[in-house]
């Protein structure tokens, strides 16, 4: 497993070096050496994980994700637009069952992109998002994007 995951990421690294080089052999022994400190250096900052990610979810997960985007983006924009504020702004506190790590620092990048909320700590198994309407279902969306999220990445 480490040794596919330094071999990607040196063809990674390498690849960047050679795009900037404008691919000249004269450069190639430096852009070796720097592209074998990124990896050594990534592999202790990002240890390789086990995820064995799966079709059918991620599809999954990608619409679910757009038509979320689209429709908390029109909500959103409608709130703006309204000549009353239509707000009920608070946290709240969603059961959290990924554990801490880079899977879990992943799924709070991307629930952090939707608009209208905000997660704004991870703390043991509760985390706490910062909505625009609270009266909305948030914390049922942010479980079942979890729960997407890690069929997507073979979690289960």
């Amino acid at each position: 497993m480490k040794t596919t995951a330094s071999a990607a990421r040196f063809v990674f690294f390498i690849s960047i070096w050679l795009a900037i080089a404008n691919w000249s052999k004269e450069d190639l022994p430096i852009g070796v050496a720097a592209s074998v400190l990124a990896v050594l250096i990534s592999l202790s900052l990002l240890p390789p994980t086990t995820i064995r990610p799966r079709l059918a979810p991620l599809v999954r997960l990608n619409l679910r994700f757009l038509s979320s985007s689209i429709l908390a983006g029109v909500d959103v924009a409608r709130r703006a637009l309204l000549p009353r504020l239509d707000l009920n702004p608070g946290f709240v506190a969603v059961p959290f069952t990924l554990p801490p790590g880079v899977t879990r620092n992943t799924f709070l990048i991307y629930s952090s992109l939707q608009p209208g909320t905000l997660p704004t700590s991870a703390e043991g198994d509760t985390l706490q998002v910062h909505g625009l309407d609270i009266l909305q279902p948030i914390a049922a969306s942010i479980e079942a994007d979890e729960d997407l999220f890690e069929k997507a990445l073979g979690h289960e």
